[in-house]
């Protein structure tokens, strides 16, 4: 008999979603934005399934397994000088995130031209 079968089949499947779905993945890295820290909360959902069968006469195996990963954004918790607050990512925050991002750059350009005038004009004095 070959030394593969279903629980060596299920024990990879389920040591490979264990390293996918680790702490790391349902609270993401931190990101910085101006005065603001954004850290992503996930939602993980996982499925697998495995199979296998044998054969007498001649001897024979064979098996076969799969599985599925899906990390989805819940939410994000911000942090500022105010304090922490938590944004969910409901369907739709998605694209007001997206169409907020060129006006939040603006204003960071904005007050990046005006702190460095006002250097510039400190230097002079």
């Amino acid at each position: 008999m070959p030394s593969n079968n279903v629980a060596e089949i299920l024990q990879v499947l389920v040591s490979e979603l264990k390293q996918m779905a680790r702490t790391e993945s349902i609270i993401g890295e931190p990101v910085k934005a101006g005065d603001k820290t954004f850290v992503p909360v996930c939602t993980i959902s996982v499925g697998f399934g495995a199979g296998g069968g044998s054969k007498d006469a001649t001897s024979g195996f064979g098996g076969g397994g799969g599985a599925g990963l899906r990390i989805e954004p819940t939410a994000f918790i911000v942090m500022d000088k105010d304090g922490v607050s938590l944004l969910p990512a409901k369907r739709g925050s998605w694209e007001n995130l997206v169409e907020a991002i060129p006006g939040a750059i603006e204003k960071l350009s904005k007050l990046k031209e005006k702190k460095a005038g006002g250097d510039k004009a400190a230097e002079e004095k």
